[in-house]
């Protein structure tokens, strides 16, 4: 077969190339040998078999994981091989037919229902750090200190302390951070605020910090101005991080402190992997 005047394929076009000449339902590894005879595409790939299967999968209809296409061009039957979507299978009975319906219509319920949990749980998450940030709001500004301390411990600072209440020079708290084989000297403040912080209050924190420590990081339950954002690195000053109340939540929830979790599995159908394969 003369490859120079035919038309590049991609690797789906050749799947669907060879169940047309197999005018049957296949296997990914039928599928395989039939476009390896038929040179339909040349691979270049260590396991091109594993390539056929997953090109398959991704785009067969009830087949719904992290990595599946939107696209569908293959639909699964109850004997574990693949055809074409939307186009009948040669030599099925109306009641295979009618068979292979019913199982494409149970696939679609079961994806609308994961759909409907990955929704759920979008908005429970939503909720729920809402929830939280509304409960820091609210405690009283040394127990936030204390929380901010603790926090930055979890994150691997050590040798934390909290500043006596009214002898802080706006310093809430203080201590380091290994960096290689040094430590680097930090400083916090926290702000329980429910307006804006804005670019005042980082120099002036900048300003309590420069020639002690060697970075700052300003906490608050609120949002910081865009003044303020621009703020955080200046030249020849102390570089101040900025962590506002989202990203305050996002990091209890990264290591979940004071965050407990249930896990709860969503089982996605991978039989047919198991039922004619022999990858």
């Amino acid at each position: 077969m003369n490859l120079i005047n035919m038309p590049k394929k991609t690797v789906r076009e050749a799947i669907v190339e060879a169940m047309r000449k197999a005018n049957s339902p296949l296997t990914t590894r039928e599928a395989y040998d039939i476009i390896i005879e038929f040179d339909y595409y040349r691979f270049n790939a260590e396991n091109p078999k594993h390539i056929v299967q997953s090109e398959v999968r991704r785009h067969c209809e009830g087949l719904d994981f992290p990595t599946a296409k939107p696209n569908k061009f293959f639909q699964l039957l109850k004997d574990g091989k693949y055809w074409l979507s939307g186009v009948g299978v040669p030599g099925a009975t109306q009641a295979t037919t009618k068979t292979e319906n019913n199982l494409r219509k149970e696939s679609v319920k079961v994806k609308d229902i994961v759909d409907d949990l990955k929704d759920i749980h979008q908005k429970h998450t939503t909720a729920f750090k809402q929830a939280i940030l509304e409960q820091l709001k609210k405690i009283e500004p040394e127990i936030f200190e204390r929380f901010s301390r603790s926090l930055l411990e979890v994150y691997g600072f050590v040798n934390m302390e909290v500043t006596k209440l009214g002898k802080d020079g706006g310093i809430d708290g203080h201590g380091k951070l290994k960096v290689g084989i040094s430590y680097l000297s930090v400083a916090f403040q926290c702000k329980r605020w429910k307006g804006n912080v804005g670019r005042t209050e980082i120099d002036k924190f900048r300003g309590a910090i420069q020639g002690d420590y060697e970075q700052g990081i300003f906490f608050t339950t609120a949002s910081f101005s865009k003044e303020a954002a621009n703020a955080t690195i200046k030249k020849g000053a102390v570089p101040v991080i900025l962590i506002d109340g989202p990203t305050l939540v996002d990091i209890m929830i990264e290591k979940r402190f004071g965050i407990d979790f249930e896990t709860m599995p969503v089982y996605i159908n991978a039989l047919d992997r198991v039922l004619t394969e022999e990858l």
